[in-house]
């Protein structure tokens, strides 16, 4: 399958190296790629540039959102939350439309500095502002509840941990699915929490999963429902 990932930073890059490794074909969507390519220092999270990480992956292509989006059967947004909804706008309602679109962003909002805060929050969520935005895409949240290696290899935590699915199309969240299977995660492990709005409990999640980067020191865990089982 084709597949777009919106997004190139550390979860834009780990997805898209699990889709080629699973045999896919790539592309790698951002708003200007010469100057993506051009840049030597990390980002302001620390990430290195992305320049270092294309020339150990060159089947995974660069090129604009509205060139990746036009090439992608299915979508994958990683995008930093804020500028999620500007990204997609920029992809082009037309080479969205009719696809699934699976949307891994959090509304992380820096303004205040750090710890960011979520931004809409409790009353909204991005992937309705998506889903409200385009609503001729089949979004479904997905993967947002975790650090991005643990998305990719669930195997990297011990024990049996849970992935969570929200969306309003069945058809897009059986994808979905397949996709998350193909990733290694069990089937009794992916959690349909039910429509779209059920995003908003997803994302809020930000609020626990960053303080427990700092307190275990790494990013191998992730959340167990007990009795959903």
């Amino acid at each position: 399958m084709r597949f777009a990932v919106l997004g190139t930073g550390m979860v834009g890059r780990a997805i898209a190296a699990k889709l080629a490794f699973l045999g896919h074909e790539v592309v790698i969507g951002t708003r200007d790629p010469q100057a993506t390519l051009a840049r030597t220092e990390p980002d302001f999270m620390g990430t290195p540039p992305y320049a270092a990480w294309h020339a150990e992956n060159p089947a995974v292509a660069l090129r604009t959102f509205a060139e990746a989006a036009a090439f992608g059967e299915m979508l994958v947004n990683t995008t930093a939350g804020a500028t999620s909804l500007d990204a997609l706008t920029a992809a082009g309602s037309d080479n969205l439309a009719g696809k699934v679109l699976i949307d891994i962003a959090n509304p992380l909002d820096f303004s205040a500095g750090m710890p960011p805060s979520l931004n809409p929050v409790s009353t909204d969520s991005l992937g309705e502002q998506i889903q409200r935005a385009f609503p001729e895409v089949k979004v479904v949240k997905t993967l947002n509840t975790m650090p991005c290696l643990v998305m990719v290899e669930p195997s990297r935590v011990a024990g049996a941990h849970d992935v969570f699915v929200c969306g309003e199309d069945g058809d897009a969240k059986k994808q979905a699915t397949e996709l998350l299977l193909s990733f290694g995660w069990p089937q009794d492990a992916i959690l349909d929490l039910g429509g779209i709005q059920t995003a908003r409990g997803t994302e809020m999640t930000l609020g626990l999963t960053m303080p427990l980067m700092g307190l275990l020191g790494h990013t191998d865990f992730n959340f167990r429902i007990q009795g959903a089982h």
